[in-house]
């Protein structure tokens, strides 16, 4: 495999040969060395994207159409081997990376399809002497800059659409996880993909590199996906260039479990939500609500099945659950639970870190359930992204919805019911933009995914997501 940048369809070293390390979250090992990109290879990269944009933006529908569905197909073809190779710089486990792959891939698929449907109109003018069209054009060269916890699905999710829509694209995936984008790359070349109209740059510490990819004039349009505080940056400095953003950003997703819910749907939907990734997804379940005349039914089930869960590294059989992405993570766990249990809350099961055998030099937490958990604590304001389930009782529906809406994110939330009209009140009433109604995991490639308030603007999937990069442009003829 390719361990450098990725620009004008070569695999290059970065100037002056910079390199930085890789590891292994779950071991500490070191994995590989990658290029180590500089503000000279973020301009190549721009320049070559810009280049590529006057032909790629003019070509078929369908000839794009057709290197997407290529793509599509080496993706699935090599899903095993990328899914191994998430494992062993991301730590998941092996078989929810392989699930991730797939999920990604379905994004190319989708936006292979989505190609060859990007249509104007013709709108009945106001004059008999005049003809009035409507036509869609790609927005121009894009940055996408993609995170480390879902490292394959974040990049097909952004360039995919952007590659349908005829824009370029230049490609900063996270520092902790370069591998699996560079691997994606290189399907993407052997797909057929001209050069130019993909671009990477892999770099550790990105200050000079985001400079120039941030300021240059060339580059149209830039999506994120990340945290709150570093999207509000990107949106100042595109403010700058007038450039068009797609944020994806933090979230504080309420579940929610109403009476009349299925108890054991809702405890298994807590623990799909919870735990994927070891917790560390910006949709994951981060405020547990659960109606007082069950808390304590629900709290025992959650409990046993939690205490049930195996932590290891992710290429071991049977591990659920694995390792942190570094070690900041596992201070930023410990320090929400710690501040919790402080403040009155009960641990009902975990809450340490795992150092014995198996677990030395990895970053693992054991699965925690937090009860009697209340708003003043960390953990109700800040996003924990990682395996820590806080629980707090409600008695009303009017008293949860207040609750789950009160905070400044709004990604996603989760009702567990079997009432019809409660199931309409809440979904029209939560402020988030995608809400799992006994569905912990409702995020698909056709569907439309994004946040309300600070949790980011734009959609991803869906025709939504390929409008955000095109531009609608008004034309009148008179003859």
């Amino acid at each position: 495999m390719e361990n450098r940048l990725y620009i004008n369809g070569k695999w290059r070293e970065a100037a002056g040969s910079r390199q930085f390390p890789v590891t292994n979250p779950a071991t500490g090992e070191f994995i590989t060395a990658v290029a180590d990109a500089s503000a000279a290879d973020a301009r190549e990269a721009v320049e070559a994207a810009w280049q590529a944009f006057e032909t790629w933006s003019k070509e078929t529908a369908r000839k794009r159409s057709e290197l997407l569905y290529k793509w599509y197909r080496l993706i699935v073809e090599h899903a095993g081997e990328l899914a191994s190779l998430m494992t062993t710089e991301q730590g998941k486990p092996v078989n929810e990376a392989k699930g991730e792959v797939l999920y990604g891939a379905d994004f190319v698929l989708w936006y292979a399809e989505e190609a060859k449907r990007i249509y104007g109109d013709l709108i009945p003018a106001s004059a008999q002497t005049k003809r009035l069209q409507v036509l869609q054009q790609p927005v121009g060269p894009v940055l996408a800059i993609t995170p480390w916890n879902f490292p394959a699905a974040m990049i097909t999710r952004k360039i995919a659409p952007a590659l349908a829509a005829g824009c370029t694209v230049v490609i900063k995936p996270s520092e902790e996880t370069p591998l699996t984008a560079i691997r994606l790359v290189e399907l993407a070349e052997q797909a057929g993909f001209p050069p130019g109209v993909i671009n990477l740059l892999t770099v550790q510490n990105p200050r000079e590199v985001s400079e120039v990819l941030l300021t240059s004039p060339l580059i149209r349009k830039i999506t994120f996906t990340g945290s709150t505080e570093v999207g509000k940056f990107l949106m100042r400095q595109a403010a700058n260039g007038v450039k068009r953003v797609s944020l994806e950003l933090g979230g504080h997703a309420p579940f929610i479990v109403f009476a009349d819910a299925d108890i054991e749907k809702a405890v298994d939907g807590a623990i799909a939500s919870k735990f994927r990734n070891a917790g560390q997804t910006c949709v994951c379940a981060n405020r547990i609500y659960v109606e007082e005349t069950i808390l304590a039914a629900f709290t025992e089930k959650f409990r046993a099945k939690v205490e049930q869960l195996k932590v290891g590294q992710g290429h071991q059989e049977d591990v659920e659950i694995g390792p942190l992405i570094n070690q900041e993570a596992v201070e930023k766990v410990e320090r929400h639970v710690r501040d919790a249990l402080e403040k009155g809350a009960q641990l009902v099961c975990g809450g340490q870190r795992l150092t014995g055998a198996g677990y030395e030099n990895g970053q693992f937490f054991q699965p925690t359930i937090l009860a009697g958990v209340t708003n003043d604590m960390l953990i109700s304001q800040e996003e924990t992204f990682g395996p820590v389930a806080p629980i707090y009782a409600f008695r009303t529906e009017e008293e949860v919805l207040d609750l789950a809406n009160h905070p400044n994110y709004g990604l996603a939330a989760y009702v567990y019911t079997s009432n019809l009209g409660r199931t309409i009140r809440m979904t029209e009433n939560l402020e988030f933009g995608i809400v799992g109604v006994n569905d912990p995991l409702p995020a698909v490639a056709q569907a439309p995914f994004g946040g309300y308030k600070e949790s980011g603007l734009g959609r991803e999937g869906g025709k939504y997501g390929l409008e955000e990069f095109l531009e609608t442009k008004f034309v009148s003829i008179q003859f």
